[in-house]
């Protein structure tokens, strides 16, 4: 696949004048979703990492649901990783991440709700609150069960995947969306801790070097974890 959003447009700034900020986790799939469309979008951006869990003020001040990722832009402070997006989209639309048909952005949302609730429910979230959260937050111990039942779930994933590739250039047709992002926001936390069977679909896995190896990806690719480091090719365009 090549990239059909080669340009060398100047670094979008907030109108007014200030860098934008999110509220970010590092392996928070919703902030990297963000933080992929912020890069893609070339709108300079300041990473704030909020410890979530914690629950302190300043979060519900920010966001009265206490969720990240938040991105203060323009003078508002906005919640919601979809709905962000899609205003970064409308705000700053070169390149555009969202079909010009109602039936292409009909089948962008769709795809970006299979990954952010279906997916996030069956794999990214029991993967990474076992292997990742309960360490951070020192919550005890992976249940092997619950870690198990995920990674093979994300097998069904795949194939799906596979499936629509088979058709498409992109996940939601024939060019880069917003569908990807979302996609591959999932997939790069679970390869961070090399949860990951790449070897299942050579579609999906060329699939997810091409799109690793933009640029916007270099910022999420540089993100660690403090007690516990990536897979030795989390950070590489080749595998």
């Amino acid at each position: 696949m090549t990239d059909p959003y080669a340009q060398t447009a100047p670094a979008a700034r907030a109108s007014s004048g200030q860098p934008a900020r999110l509220y970010h986790t590092p392996l928070s799939p919703f902030s990297r979703k963000v933080r992929l469309v912020l890069a893609e979008k070339r709108i300079e951006v300041e990473l704030a990492e909020e410890r979530y869990w914690e629950q302190g003020p300043e979060l519900f001040r920010r966001n009265p649901a206490g969720k990240i990722p938040v991105l203060r832009h323009d003078g508002m402070l906005l919640a919601e990783s979809q709905a962000i997006c899609e205003y970064l989209d409308e705000t700053v639309p070169n390149p555009p991440l969202m079909p010009d048909t109602a039936a292409g952005r009909y089948e962008v949302r769709r795809l970006c709700a299979w990954f952010d609730d279906k997916f996030n429910a069956e794999v990214t979230r029991p993967v990474l609150t076992e292997r990742v959260w309960k360490k951070v937050q020192k919550t005890g111990y992976p249940d092997s069960r619950v870690v198990k039942a995920g990674l093979g779930a994300v097998k069904a994933h795949i194939d799906y995947m596979h499936r629509l590739l088979e058709e498409r250039r992109w996940l939601a047709g024939p060019t880069l969306s917003l569908a990807d992002f979302a996609a591959a926001a999932h997939f790069s936390c679970l390869d961070y801790i090399s949860d990951v069977d790449w070897d299942r679909s050579d579609l999906v896995r060329q699939w997810y070097a091409t799109i690793k190896s933009r640029p916007a990806f270099r910022s999420v690719l540089a993100d660690q974890v403090p007690g516990l480091h990536p897979a030795p090719h989390y950070a590489q365009l080749d595998f």
